[in-house]
């Protein structure tokens, strides 16, 4: 999906997230970082480490949803003012495949913003294989 261009620069925009990654505590804590930014589209990826995975060593569904909840939720804020925000009030996560490999790799895409909610879809992937869909809608939260 594109999105119409926007009147923030891109290297704006760019900085905007980075600046809100700052507290993203939980982001931080399991390794992620994004590694696209663009308007209605984010990427982030992790590297596999022991403490990701469940039991049987496959990397922890937990940790999946989380993947694509982040990106579903930053591509919204790609596409809402300074000063906006977004929180999840729905997502639907559909586990493919195991997660089993080095590095997750995550990418999230709105499919229709609103002025109140944005549509998204993100995908996980371990290595090379697609292991989870999701959907996610993200409600916009006005400056108070």
């Amino acid at each position: 999906m594109t999105f119409p261009e926007s009147p923030e620069p891109l290297e704006a925009l760019q900085a905007r997230i980075r600046r809100k990654l700052v507290r993203q505590h939980f982001m931080h804590h399991i390794g992620a970082d994004l590694t696209l930014i663009e308007p209605g589209r984010i990427e982030a990826e992790l590297v596999l480490e022991k403490q990701h995975q469940q039991h049987t060593g496959f990397a922890h569904g937990g940790l999946v949803a989380t993947m694509a909840d982040l990106v579903a939720g930053f591509a919204a804020v790609t596409l809402v003012p300074e000063g906006t925000g977004v929180v999840t009030v729905e997502l639907k996560t559909s586990y493919l495949h195991p997660g089993v490999g080095q590095r997750l790799r995550a990418v999230g895409w709105v499919l229709k913003a609103g002025r109140r909610l944005h549509f998204c879809e993100s995908e996980v992937w371990c290595d090379d294989k697609l292991i989870a869909k999701a959907t996610a809608t993200m409600a916009v939260i006005e400056p108070q």
